[in-house]
């Protein structure tokens, strides 16, 4: 990868930017329009909202005021958790069309995995949902997130069509190996969220130290770490100079040392959110 607009290729031949800016916990209004702005100016072309940042609306609208047309950008949202099944998840696709302000999106995720008893027939009836929605050209991929090996091995049994996207959290001391090795084995294209670990990453001392050696950020080195580990991450800021800054990762290359010192850090703190626990 040597650019924003260097992309991989799903499994249905869709190509998506290499890396993805994110608005998770970017405030509605003039702040999650600005930053999609400032975003869109530095070059970003891969966007990523969800129902449930409540800041879709902005997002649309941060983009339609871009110099950028439409046909150039990769836009991606969530399916939120309390519009799980067939009928419900058709409502709120349109209702994330209507705040967007687009006639269709380019990925569209079931944001966690219904978790209770019955779970498994929650996740095969929302699928069967987005299956329809991509054979009718609303969207042009599909995916899940935060899905754990038996999520997408259950989802397996029913779907015609496998998703092409994990998102899940990754950074370093938080690698999900099993369900990153899944994915990659079975062609599902790996998304980080919160590369940077909400922030955490940046006070470690390991960090640091290996970012001097390159003369960056450790953001930059995070970013940087996760397209080598094969991995889309999705990085946020608000402030300018900081989303400007995230985009200068292809200058540098870690050396295989460093990415094993990184790959081996053990957890250094994450959301602590598990798929199979979480209860919103």
């Amino acid at each position: 990868m040597k650019s924003l607009t260097d992309t991989y290729k799903l499994n249905n031949g869709v190509e998506i930017p290499c890396i993805g800016f994110g608005t998770w916990q970017t405030p509605d209004g003039q702040v999650a329009m600005d930053s999609v702005k400032n975003a869109i100016r530095a070059g970003y072309r891969h966007i990523d909202t969800a129902a449930a940042y409540g800041n879709e609306k902005s997002v649309g609208k941060g983009i339609a005021d871009s110099d950028v047309k439409r046909e150039e950008l990769f836009i991606t949202t969530k399916l939120w958790n309390n519009n799980r099944g067939y009928d419900k998840t058709l409502n709120a696709f349109e209702k994330s069309l209507n705040e967007l302000d687009t006639d269709y999106v380019d990925l569209y995720l079931i944001h966690w995995p219904a978790n209770k008893s019955d779970g498994k027939k929650i996740n095969a009836d929302t699928w069967r949902a987005f299956e329809q929605l991509y054979k009718e050209g609303k969207i042009k991929a599909i995916g899940v997130s935060n899905f754990l090996v038996h999520h997408l091995e259950d989802l397996k049994e029913t779907a015609e069509i496998m998703p092409m996207v994990n998102q899940i959290e990754f950074h370093p001391g938080q690698m999900q190996v099993e369900t990153v090795q899944y994915c990659k084995a079975n062609n599902i294209l790996v998304e980080a969220w919160s590369p940077l670990g909400t922030g955490r990453m940046l006070k470690n001392p390991d960090l640091i130290e290996i970012a001097e050696k390159y003369g960056v950020s450790v953001a930059r080195l995070c970013i940087r770490w996760c397209l080598q580990n094969d991995t889309l991450p999705l990085p946020k800021s608000v402030t300018p100079e900081r989303i400007i800054e995230n985009t200068k990762v292809f200058d540098f290359t870690i050396s295989d040392d460093d990415m094993q010192k990184i790959n081996g850090m053990p957890y250094i703190g994450g959301s602590g959110l598990n798929p199979d626990t979480v209860n919103f």
